[in-house]
């Protein structure tokens, strides 16, 4: 989490410590990324179990998540996360190639997986159940794409002519991907999605007691 605050103050030199450190896929996996999506997830589960969301499917209510369904959603919602980091590196990186520049796939998912901790740092603001969940991811993501201004081409080091086609295509990779997600997860929680509801809760009465 110390990272990700740095690349909002100090963009720059901490993208450059981070491309000399040369980590791999696995260090930034288990060691940044997937640590940031558990905490801020286990403070986002916090939020929907103890003050819950208002229900906005069929009759309004306010419906405080019970441990188990809790536990699903936010599980869920890691895998989810973590598939919008593959899918920006792997993007991040066909667009690298397609402008004549070859690189591994782990130095785009270290630019992907870094610039995400914005996003995923906002995510802890889900906890009030006064704010509306799209407000935090709004202004995550827009903070997301601001640091990979600096870390893409850092990173990746495009040819300076094709640095702001690479940048733009894989941010807007990102805006989906994380849209589509989000999509998914605020409709679950509010109560729009009640055949995914069904399937959640058949899930949790199988689960052993």
């Amino acid at each position: 989490m110390i990272k990700a605050v740095l690349l909002l103050i100090r963009p720059e030199s901490t993208w450059e410590g981070i491309a000399n450190t040369g980590r791999s896929i696995v260090f930034v996996l288990f060691i940044y990324l997937l640590p940031l999506i558990l905490l801020t997830s286990v403070v986002e589960g916090y939020g929907l179990h103890h003050w819950g969301k208002g229900q906005k499917g069929g009759v309004s209510y306010h419906k405080k998540f019970s441990v188990p369904e809790t536990v699903v959603v936010e599980a869920a919602h890691t895998l989810l996360l973590l598939g919008v980091a593959f899918v920006g590196a792997w993007a991040a990186q066909s667009f690298a190639g397609t402008f004549h520049r070859r690189h591994t796939f782990t130095h785009a998912f270290t630019a992907i997986a870094y610039g995400l901790g914005p996003l995923l740092m906002l995510r802890m603001a889900d906890l009030s159940p006064a704010l509306t969940l799209w407000a935090p991811w709004g202004v995550g993501l827009a903070l997301t794409v601001a640091v990979l201004y600096h870390g893409l081409p850092c990173i990746l080091r495009p040819d300076p002519p094709h640095a702001i086609g690479l940048y733009f295509l894989t941010s807007l990779t990102l805006i989906v991907t994380a849209g589509l997600v989000q999509l998914v997860y605020v409709f679950y929680v509010e109560g729009r999605f009640r055949g995914l509801e069904k399937i959640v809760n058949d899930l949790i009465a199988g689960m052993p007691a």
